[in-house]
């Protein structure tokens, strides 16, 4: 056994690991139960909003998987579900629905009693982002980002036994009183200059590749395979469907998603697609 190679190793693990501080886990945040008390602020890479909006799929192929629509790239997934719900069939539409990629709103903030630590990046969703523009919108808050005049967020969370679903829920409000950043101007230059960017932290996966992701999930190994795409039901309106098996196309799920992605299909229905 070589005991230098092995320091070697030991070195360059803990090298890597120093390296990524500040990266992956350690860049994001969220509130805990209790209250807390943070200061978003400007955006380095939108001066004009300090909001990220970002579409995300759960529980297809992966834990986590970031839409190629944050690439201005065209998604499989999405022209999927515009499939299922061009259909008019009821449980089609439901599967559209859950397949739907979920919007998740990032904001650059500064923890307070935890400046130090530097910028991090909070993870909301619609009902946060909808508070956060409200106040944008009150002209006697004003711009809350504003580095010298603008305002911390106060944070109530309360967990699961108030909430009585298995999440925490997060109220904000803005302080009353203005204030800066920081009094320090080495936190302040820092928090403007060193921020992560939400778009080039997650994986960007290719269109091939969520396409691999939808197929495994919809066509799970060992499984049997039920059509996906159902006939249109007559004259649903949303309650029921009037559907009929006389007739029923007899395309496999297989067939009917492979045809969904053929390169050589019309191009007509390119461009009825919402890129």
């Amino acid at each position: 056994m070589d005991l230098n190679q092995i320091k070697q190793k030991l070195e360059s693990l803990q090298t890597q690991s120093n390296a990524n501080k500040g990266t992956g886990k350690s860049i994001f945040w969220k509130p805990s139960v209790g209250k807390q008390q943070v200061r978003v602020v400007p955006n380095k890479y939108n001066k004009s909003f300090p909001f990220t909006e970002m579409q995300f799929y759960y529980g297809i192929g992966q834990r986590v998987m970031a839409s190629p629509m944050n690439w201005g790239e065209k998604d499989p997934i999405q022209e999927f579900t515009k499939q299922l719900r061009d259909s008019g069939d009821k449980e089609n539409w439901y599967l559209a629905k859950k397949l739907d990629a979920k919007t998740r709103i990032f904001a650059p903030v500064i923890v307070r009693g935890e400046e130090e630590e530097g910028v991090k990046l909070w993870q909301f969703g619609k009902e946060v982002y909808q508070a956060f523009l409200n106040l944008a919108a009150d002209d006697e808050i004003g711009d809350y980002t504003d580095v010298s005049g603008g305002r911390d967020i106060k944070l109530t969370t309360v967990g699961p036994e108030v909430t009585g679903t298995p999440y925490n829920k997060t109220t904000i409000s803005p302080s009353m009183k203005q204030s800066p950043i920081s009094d320090n101007t080495n936190i302040v230059e820092r928090a403007l200059d060193t921020q992560p960017n939400p778009i080039e932290v997650f994986k960007r996966l290719t269109f091939d590749e969520v396409k691999a992701n939808l197929e495994a999930f919809l066509k799970p190994e060992g499984g049997e395979e039920d059509d996906i795409i159902s006939e249109p039901a007559v004259a649903f309106d949303g309650e029921s469907s009037n559907y009929s098996l006389e007739g029923k196309d007899t395309t496999t799920k297989a067939d009917k998603f492979d045809a969904l992605f053929d390169d050589k299909k019309s191009s007509k229905e390119d461009d009825d697609l919402p890129f």
